[in-house]
């Protein structure tokens, strides 16, 4: 069983996982409200250029999104932080500096008793995340 984030947006799902490619790479796919023909979309006031649905897959990862109908999302993620994980504290690093660029540090990246290198930051687009690296399994 996968478990996979799915975030939410205030339209500005596209600057988002553009910056989220930029961090993680992968291949990104962004489909947008205008690229399907259906009576039933976009939902009443939503730009048909809004993210109806965006993947990116980097490995075995996949982190999923899209912008969230006008009215139904306020832009405030409450009770969940998306994870990741590592091996490379130097890694962790380079992450939490980019997921926290122009976001709110919650909790400064560094050593605890359960990882070399663990933080909390909200991103720039209203995404809490957790950055964490695995203890060292030889010690």
């Amino acid at each position: 069983m996968a478990f996979r984030p799915y975030l939410a947006f205030k339209g500005n799902c596209r600057e988002a996982f553009t910056r989220y490619r930029e961090i993680f790479s992968g291949e990104l796919v962004l489909l947008t409200y205008s690229d399907v023909k259906s009576d039933a979309l976009p939902p009443d006031g939503t730009p048909p250029d809004s993210i109806l649905h965006a993947a990116l897959r980097s490995g075995d990862d996949l982190l999923l999104g899209a912008d969230s109908p006008p009215g139904t999302f306020d832009g405030n993620v409450h009770g969940m932080c998306a994870n990741y994980a590592t091996t490379e504290v130097e890694v962790a690093k380079q992450v939490f500096g980019a997921l926290s660029e122009g976001g709110q540090v919650q909790m400064p990246l560094g050593e605890t008793f359960f990882s070399p290198a663990f933080g909390m930051c909200i991103d720039r687009f209203g995404t809490p995340w957790m950055i964490s690296t695995a203890q060292d399994s030889t010690a």
